[in-house]
Order: structure tokens, then C-alpha cells, then sequence
């Protein structure tokens, strides 16, 4: 690594995934870590690449995405917006497959690289942390498939109130259950995407909110004003 660990800890150790790992499965990972640094914009990896390891974001955001549409009019949809002290890319070092999504820095950001073969080796010498790297993405499985139920069973103004009250307290990956991130750098049209709606419904959505003083709106941010209030419009 290319800088003091201890100085990385403090974010990873925010996070409940890393907090409750066994010590020697998280200092390994930290030992194995590489630190990347990419700008906004910048390609971490794309669908169908090979896999390249396993990610933690330290600082910034990395976008999650996918595409809809035919190949030479693919339009980028959105899944998920993650910020620190998140962890992701499980997915490939359980089955050495390609890439499910695309992984672009959504600004200037900092991720914890750990390499796909050497976690891989690690792992093999150490087979009782493969169920702890499985608990991560038994995490993940739980958020895909509440969002699935969201979709069919939800109003679209629940269902935006619901991913702002998700994104707020970092999809639940976060130490402190209670700990809540107010300004979420996010523009109308990319949380448009992410939850299936038009541009023209989301601005109608958030108006609402705004008049009514649960969030306000400027360019590329909402900020929550009253999380009390916009909880009560997900149930």
C-alpha cells in the first residue's frame, strides 16, 4: 500500500461489514489493499471485463450502472450511487466471471483496490472467511430484493422518498444505524434513473417536497431538510 493503514481504518471500521470481520480477515485485507485514485468520470471497470478484485470507496462516489436499449443506442441506466466506506465487485471473486455492471467514479474519488488472484490465494489458504465475504453480499441480495418488492407494491412518490431515505443513511452499510448523510450529491435525472421514473414525474415529485420543506433541490444536490417528515411519506 502506498499509505499508513491506520489512517484508512477510521472509514473501513465505519462500515458494519468490515467492523465485525474477524481481525485477521480484515488486516489482510487492508494488507493486500491498493489505493487508486480516478477522476470524475474515470473507469474502474466495465461489464463483461475480467475481474479485477474487490473495492471499498474511502472517499467520493462510485456509480454502479448498467445500459437499456439496443447496443448502438444504449442509453446508461443507473443502479446505485456508493460512497465510503461501502465495499463491492464480491460478486466476481466468488465465481472468477466477468463483470455483471459498469463502475465509473461519480467525482474525484478514492477506492482500496484488493487484487482479484492474490484475495483469491488468501482465501484458499484461509477457506473460513469465504463465509465472511459471503455475508457481504447476502447484504446486497437483501437491498436487491426489497427494491424489487418496492417496484411492484410501492407509489412512485414512496418509492423516492424510500431511495432518499436509503441514500441518506448509506443503504444500511453504515456502523451507526442512526448516522444520516443530509446533502446527497445526486441530480434529478440520475435519481430519475435509478428508480425507474420520467424526468418530467421525478421534478414533479421532488416539487412537491420542496414546497413542503422535506428537502431542498439545487444543482447536482438534494439535501433533506425533515427526515422525520420524508420517512413518513415511504410507509
Amino acid at each position: 500500500m502506498t499509505t499508513d493503514p491506520a489512517k484508512l481504518l477510521p472509514i473501513l471500521q465505519s462500515g458494519r461489514w468490515f467492523r465485525q470481520l474477524p481481525p485477521a480477515f480484515a488486516d489482510a485485507l487492508v494488507g493486500m489493499g491498493q489505493l487508486r485514485h480516478l477522476q470524475a468520470g474515470e473507469v474502474l471497470f466495465l461489464r463483461k471485463s475480467p475481474p479485477c478484485g474487490l473495492y471499498a470507496v474511502i472517499t467520493g462516489s462510485v456509480r454502479i450502472s448498467g445500459h437499456d436499449g439496443a447496443p448502438e443506442a444504449a442509453r446508461e441506466t443507473l443502479l446505485v450511487l456508493l460512497g465510503p466506506p461501502a465495499w463491492f465487485g464480491e460478486i466476481a471473486v466468488f465465481d472468477d466471471a466477468p463483470r455483471t455492471h459498469d463502475a465509473h467514479a461519480h467525482e474525484p474519488t478514492t477506492v482500496l483496490q484488493v487484487p482479484h488472484h492474490e484475495l483469491q490465494s488468501w482465501l484458499d489458504r484461509h477457506p473460513r472467511h469465504w463465509r465472511d465475504l459471503g455475508l457481504l453480499m447476502a447484504d446486497k441480495m437483501r437491498l436487491a430484493f426489497m427494491n424489487l418488492e418496492e417496484q411492484t407494491a410501492l407509489s412512485a412518490s414512496q418509492r423516492l422518498a424510500r431511495r432518499l431515505l436509503l441514500m441518506a443513511r448509506g443503504y444500511g452499510l453504515g456502523a451507526n444505524e442512526h448516522a444520516t448523510r443530509r446533502v446527497l450529491a445526486i441530480t434529478q435525472e440520475e435519481l430519475a434513473h435509478m428508480l425507474g421514473l420520467t424526468r418530467q414525474t421525478t421534478n414533479q415529485l421532488l416539487h412537491d417536497l420542496r414546497e413542503r420543506q422535506i428537502v431542498r433541490v439545487s444543482r447536482g444536490e438534494i439535501e433533506i431538510l425533515d427526515l422525520d417528515a420524508l420517512q413518513a411519506l415511504g410507509h
